[in-house]
């Protein structure tokens, strides 16, 4: 039997272990830049980065959640999820949200991937604890009434079916369905119409409370900010809720493990009214968390980042086959894809993917030059640099990284990996990519013979 004496000094301890932790993860100059990390009894996380030569600042919750974690039948809940969440809280009416920032200037949205979702404001610095309040309101005292499933479902098939009228946007869900099949990363994050009209307002809370636990969720805040004073705000508004219930609660850890794409050579066909051809050509491409990555994102820009990369040139500049002609990069968490996009007539677009397949082709086997990989480099660090040139990129890189890496790199950090890419590791990179047989897929209004041809592309 254990003495009262024994149980008072057992809680004493459990109640000191459960204090919250602060770490300094970047230190900037003179507080400039500097990133902190609090985590709080119940596992929520608060990151924050100091700037204060600025007057706004940008909050923002990341939930561990996105439409990957979703059953076939549950396609689109996560996206439903984030609509809900906008339409009231026990403290607040959807009116009352909207018009508590909208009275002091400030801007709110948020926005769902395969594997996270993201509500933030952005407001004055002085009006940074309203955003706290309203925002944390929302994650931790959502209702999810009948009534507003049902109106907000009119909302989601309405857009739905703005996607579909954007074949440009709607070829690159295509191409996922193309390299991942019919599982959660090969499916749309906002669901289908099947899907949405079958959710109900009892099958998204129990989603909604499994998902949005504090364990499950990173606090961003980017700006003139006071670490301190914003972890308090957001302890203060979780622990109004009710929100963080077990003191030893940790957060969980960033996604891991292997999936496997499709066979490569595939290739899928939507045939639309348009007066384009969209095509994605592609292939696997690289996890975030491998270190190859900064190779890639060297290789990507110099072919097909910019308007001197290869693809815009060979395509458009010297041909006129397309307006538009680029490559991109997705990394999951294990696994990723690289592709190449480009929208052109109908008559064209054999000729657009043999110039890309071609060029894919020659830099696998080939590699690029010395003077494309310096050039990349430098308009990769550039960009770079200036797309953190508001509190809103800067609650994102922090959110995030704390999210899916769980740890941070300074923007000189990132900048120094950047230049430290050698030329042979972006000729490896480029062997191990873009030597793989490609996938293709393809929006528009192509014609049997030509339609049969699309396979010469992937041969």
């Amino acid at each position: 039997m254990t003495s009262h004496g024994a149980k008072a000094t057992a809680r004493t301890s459990s109640e000191a272990r459960a204090v919250a932790r602060t770490q300094t993860l970047i230190k900037g100059e003179n507080g400039i830049g500097t990133v902190r990390r609090t985590t709080l009894p119940g596992g929520l996380r608060v990151v924050t980065e100091t700037l204060p030569s600025v007057r706004s600042a940008t909050f923002g919750i990341w939930a561990h959640v996105g439409s990957r974690d979703e059953t076939p039948a549950l396609n689109g809940a996560t996206h439903y999820l984030e609509h809900l969440l906008f339409k009231g809280t026990h403290r607040r009416s959807a009116l009352d949200i909207s018009a508590a920032l909208d009275a002091v200037g400030g801007e709110m949205n948020a926005f769902t991937a395969k594997e996270y979702t993201c509500y933030y404001a952005r407001v004055l610095d002085t009006d940074l604890p309203l955003a706290i309040d309203v925002v944390c309101d929302m994650l931790t005292g959502s209702l999810i009434r009948e009534e507003d499933v049902d109106v907000e479902r009119g909302a989601i098939l309405e857009e739905i079916a703005m996607t579909e009228d954007d074949p440009g946007d709607c070829v690159h869900d295509l191409f996922a369905h193309t390299m991942f099949g019919d599982n959660a990363l090969g499916r749309p994050v906002l669901g289908t119409v099947d899907t949405v009209n079958a959710l109900t307002a009892d099958r998204i809370r129990r989603f909604y409370k499994r998902h949005y636990d504090p364990t499950h969720l990173v606090v961003a805040c980017a700006g003139n900010v006071d670490h301190h004073k914003v972890v308090r705000q957001v302890r203060a508004a979780f622990d109004k809720a009710g929100a963080l219930k077990d003191p030893q609660a940790r957060p969980i850890a960033p996604r891991g493990g292997r999936r496997a794409l499709r066979t490569a050579g595939r290739v899928e066909l939507i045939g639309r009214k348009t007066e384009q051809a969209h095509v994605v050509l592609g292939m696997p491409g690289l996890a975030r968390t491998d270190e190859r990555r900064w190779a890639l994102g060297v290789l990507n820009t110099a072919l097909g980042g910019g308007m001197s990369s290869r693809l815009f040139q060979e395509v458009r500049e010297k041909r006129g086959l397309a307006y538009s002609v680029y490559s991109y990069t997705s990394g999951f968490a294990d696994c990723g894809l690289f592709g190449v996009y480009a929208g052109c007539r109908p008559s064209q677009v054999h000729d657009v993917l043999k110039i890309c397949r071609d060029e894919l082709d020659q830099v696998a086997e080939h590699g690029l030059s010395d003077d494309e990989i310096d050039r990349a480099i430098g308009q990769l660090r550039g960009s770079t640099v200036l797309g953190l040139e508001d509190t809103g990129a800067l609650m994102n890189r922090i959110g995030k990284s704390e999210l899916c890496w769980g740890e941070q790199m300074s923007v000189d950090d990132m900048l120094a990996r950047m230049a430290a890419v050698t030329p042979d590791e972006v000729r490896e990179v480029a062997r191990d990519i873009l030597g793989r047989r490609p996938s293709l897929s393809v929006i528009g209004p192509l014609k049997d013979k030509q339609a049969a041809r699309l396979h010469e592309a992937v041969a």
